[in-house]
């Protein structure tokens, strides 16, 4: 059986991050390189999480938050959106989310959710987006790993013309019809965050294959600086700006990395947490397979409980965040009592985010819009919660959990 740390900390983590010789001389040679800020590495990490993905583009930016107002920002710029616009999204998803679309100006809209895969109701998807022409955006999230219905949202997006923006943050490598997360919007975000299954601390993506979403992030992330090249071609004493500008304005002194045509925000990252990410994605087929496996055999072990617990869907499709469980029995155990319990067992618990309109101090301004409309992601934002699944975890770990399950669950009916 697995022993308590020292000073009574949790032994089996949701996440966990192992610092080895190639993420070590991964970063070492940054260091070297004398040049920390954003250079070859977040090149190259651009190049390989877009053939990844399937698009055409990634930009990196400085978090899975920043991503997602960025993407959200270009939107606005390209379609010239004005503030209010509506933007349909998940009621249980990490508050970036929704902080993302309140921030740019967007206003959130709720449909529920199917209760076992986290996807966006269809049907009353299509109810509401048939009723409100100022709806102009959907963001499917792609929660725990779990894809969203994306041929029945490729089509409602196509007959109501609207726009797709995949929050994929949860899902690297996760198949739908077997084509990746990230690669069905007009765009998509990913966040790197620690206890993601691709780690490199605070880091973000936008995915693309429109060109001139690209070329607007790209600014966007740049304080909204007029530079928009791909690469910048100014240390070779080349500036494809530079001579429009002396050509337009003769007789001011422009510089197109100090000239600014719209607002943005300094999104840019460092190329060290780019070498950790180029690290992590070396290994993406091994984590996935892992995860995936450890899902399965947790299953296994608690399949007795299953009266009490909705255990998660098992697919292979399914590249897990983490290992997600609503109580069914809420009156027998509540969600707070189980917690504690594996709390105290070392085991450590998050819960399911809650709902965001209706049980998020936040946006308790949307709360009485929303009451009893979303009684599946009420449910689930009281009773679910997760625990890891992460690659790190031995067998005698998922052994623990198992039994630490069996010992707090043997007397609940």
């Amino acid at each position: 059986m697995a022993k308590k740390y020292k000073e009574d900390r949790c032994i089996i983590k949701v996440g966990d991050f192992k610092i080895g010789n190639e993420e070590i001389n991964a970063i070492l040679d940054v260091l070297k390189s004398d040049r920390i800020t954003e250079g070859p590495k977040v090149a190259e990490f651009e190049k390989k999480w877009s053939e990844f993905v399937g698009t055409a583009h990634s930009i990196l930016v400085n978090s899975g938050t920043s991503a997602l107002v960025a993407g959200l920002l270009a939107l606005k710029y390209r379609y010239n959106l004005p503030n209010g616009t509506k933007v349909v999204t998940s009621p249980v998803t990490y508050i970036a989310t929704v902080n993302a679309i309140v921030l740019t100006g967007f206003k959130p809209v709720f449909v529920d959710i199917d209760p076992c895969v986290f996807a966006l109701n269809i049907e009353e998807l299509e109810e509401v987006v048939k009723k409100d022409e100022n709806i102009k955006i959907i963001i499917p999230v792609h929660l725990m790993g779990y894809m969203n219905y994306m041929n029945d949202l490729i089509r409602i997006c196509r007959d109501h013309d609207l726009i797709l923006f995949e929050d994929a943050a949860q899902a690297h490598g996760s198949t739908y019809n077997g084509k990746k997360a990230g690669s069905f919007g007009l765009l998509s975000t990913f966040s790197f965050y620690i206890a993601h299954n691709i780690q490199a601390g605070e880091l973000g993506v936008v995915n693309t294959s429109d060109s001139e979403i690209y070329r607007l992030i790209k600014k966007l992330k740049a304080n909204g600086r007029m530079c928009d090249c791909k690469v910048c071609l100014r240390s070779k004493g080349k500036c494809p700006k530079l001579p429009i500008l002396r050509r337009d304005y003769p007789e001011k002194d422009y510089d197109p990395r100090f000239l600014h045509d719209i607002v943005g925000y300094n999104f840019k990252t460092m190329d060290i947490q780019a070498a950790l990410a180029l690290e992590q994605l070396n290994k993406i087929d091994w984590i996935i397979k892992k995860r995936q496996e450890n899902v399965k055999i947790l299953n296994e072990g608690l399949e007795r409980f299953s009266d009490i617990l909705q255990l998660p869907v098992y697919s292979k499709d399914i590249s897990y965040l983490a290992y997600p469980i609503i109580i069914k029995k809420p009156n027998n155990i509540s969600r707070r009592e189980l917690r504690e319990k594996l709390e105290k067992k070392g085991i450590e618990t998050r819960p399911l985010f809650g709902c965001i309109p209706t049980q998020q101090p936040a946006y308790k301004f949307l709360a009485e819009e929303y009451a009893k409309e979303l009684p599946n992601a009420d449910y689930i934002g009281e009773n679910g919660f997760y625990i890891g699944c992460h690659q790190y975890l031995k067998e005698k770990d998922l052994e623990y959990i198992i039994e630490s399950f069996k010992n707090i669950l043997s007397n609940v009916k």
